[in-house]
């Protein structure tokens, strides 16, 4: 999924890193948290952290950290099985293969998250509850509205889910196809 510009539009914002583990906004002058980070990351606006003595891109540890105190502080999303999973897939042939593969499956989930939470709903509201489900969703939805504007809809209609959908299987195909030659190797 392409990222949003910095806001003003010059590219990432960037972010310097200091050995007392200081965050520096150099867009706005100010130190920040990873709190901060993870907000801009929720709303697809691009930065990139440097260290500040090496000017390394430490970006994906600084986002691996923002997930671990996610996961830490009670907000788990990531099973156990998958993190056994991915910590298996580290030396194996496939390791190449997996963030492209994980990456794309995640765009491609964003992309459909507007045909499962329909999917949901209607599995939800279809039961002897349906009506007292249907305002609680409705209520969350103005809720989200409110403190998430101009999302808009990810899915871009049904030719783009449909298109969406198809491209999934093509790239499950792919796949599907490279793990056959290498097994056959």
């Amino acid at each position: 999924m392409a990222r949003a510009a910095s806001r003003n539009g010059d590219g990432p914002i960037i972010i310097k890193k200091y050995a007392n583990r200081r965050l520096y906004n150099t867009h706005s002058s100010k130190y920040i948290t990873l709190d901060f980070l993870a907000e801009l990351t929720r709303k697809d606006i691009d930065f990139k952290v440097f260290d500040a003595k090496t000017n390394d891109d430490i970006t994906h540890g600084v986002l691996t950290q923002i997930i671990m105190e996610e996961e830490n502080s009670g907000q788990q999303m990531l099973p156990v099985g998958f993190l056994k999973q991915l910590i298996a897939m580290y030396g194996d042939s496939m390791q190449g293969m997996v963030p492209q593969f994980l990456e794309s499956s995640m765009d491609n989930f964003r992309k459909n998250q507007k045909q499962v939470q329909d999917a949901i709903e209607t599995a939800i509201t279809s039961g002897p509850f349906g009506h007292i489900a249907k305002q609680n969703i409705e209520f969350m939805r103005s809720a989200r509205e409110a403190l998430i504007p101009n999302l808009g809809d990810l899915t871009g209609g049904k030719a783009a889910q449909t298109e969406s959908v198809a491209d999934l299987k093509r790239q499950i195909a792919e796949l599907q196809a490279k793990l056959d030659k290498i097994a056959a190797d």
